[in-house]
Formats: C-alpha cells, sequence, structure tokens
C-alpha cells in the first residue's frame, strides 16, 4: 500500500510530471522510429505494428504532460499504457528463449516506471489546483495622463471626422449630434 504522508509535494508532482513527459517523449520516439530494433531485442518479433502504436501512445502522452497545467489525466493515462505494454511483454513472444532474459529485463523496467507513474498520478491527484479565474490586475494602473485641470475642456475644439458622424437621417429632431 502506498503512504500518501510520503507523496511528494504539489512543486515536486508538477516536476516529475513534467520529466515523465519527456520521458514518453523519449521512449515513443525510440518506439515509432525502430520497431524492428526494439521487438528483435526483447523477443517480440513480427509485432512491430503493436509498438509503433505504443510509440504513438507515448508520443500523445508525453504531449500531454508537457502542455498542460492539471497533468494527473495524462498520468493516469501513462499507468493504463504500462498496464498495456506488461501485458504485451508477458504474452507475446517469438518462441526464442534466448530474449527471454531480456523481455524479464524490459518488464522489470516498465514495472519500475509503473510505480514512478502511480506515485506521480496519485500526487498530482491529490495536489489539483483550482482554476483561477481571469482577473485584471490595476495595481500597475498609474491613473490620468496629465493634471485633470489640464486636460478638462482639451477634446471641445476637436474636429469629430465625417465618417464617424451620424447621416443625416438618424441625426436627432433638435438638429445636434454630428
Amino acid at each position: 500500500m502506498l503512504d500518501r504522508t510520503r507523496m511528494p509535494s504539489a512543486s515536486t508532482a508538477h516536476a516529475l510530471a513534467r520529466g515523465l513527459g519527456w520521458f514518453s517523449l523519449a521512449l515513443g520516439a525510440a518506439e515509432l522510429f525502430a520497431p524492428r530494433a526494439l521487438t528483435r531485442r526483447i523477443g517480440l518479433r513480427g509485432q512491430e505494428g503493436l509498438v509503433q502504436a505504443c510509440g504513438a501512445r507515448e508520443i500523445t502522452t508525453g504531449i500531454g504532460l508537457l502542455t498542460t497545467s492539471q497533468p494527473a489525466p495524462w498520468l493516469w493515462g501513462r499507468v493504463a499504457g504500462d498496464v498495456l505494454d506488461l501485458a504485451t511483454l508477458a504474452a507475446g513472444s517469438d518462441g526464442s528463449s534466448r530474449r527471454r532474459g531480456a523481455r524479464g529485463l524490459a518488464m522489470a523496467a516498465v514495472l519500475g516506471v509503473t510505480a514512478l507513474d502511480v506515485a506521480a498520478a496519485l500526487a498530482a491527484s491529490g495536489t489539483e489546483r483550482p482554476r483561477r479565474r481571469l482577473t485584471y490586475g490595476y495595481d500597475r494602473r498609474r491613473g490620468f495622463r496629465d493634471l485633470p485641470d489640464r486636460m478638462r475642456g482639451i477634446a471641445r475644439d476637436a474636429v469629430v471626422p465625417k465618417d464617424m458622424r451620424f447621416p443625416e437621417k438618424l441625426r436627432p429632431w433638435g438638429g445636434g449630434g454630428s
């Protein structure tokens, strides 16, 4: 059982999520662009398409983690992806007993990353910050450009451009309004 009192703080959880996002991008790129080498190494020949799909999933999750302010859903997505990866590694085999050790090592690595993903997801889930409402800050406002006495009556002599005047048919009955 995980001890919630030893979970990372909010800032640590967000930093961990960003690190896992970069890790997802790197792993996804390797799976997407070198599936044959990976499948040959761990004894999953013939599963290149599946490995590429996992790579696309990793890249999507990595982008999500790097661009969001609330990483918990993306971290839980990583956990679900880790479960799929473990199932693929456990079920898949090309019959090569030589690669069984490499596949076991890959499973151990995925289990380690899964533990990290679960800890980060739990920490981020407990530290979600509520969305802040958009407020305008007037604390740096300096006020009017000049003293009120100097600005008073300044626009009295202004000439209104012709395209900004009331059309003749829309003018009030008193004849003013230009």
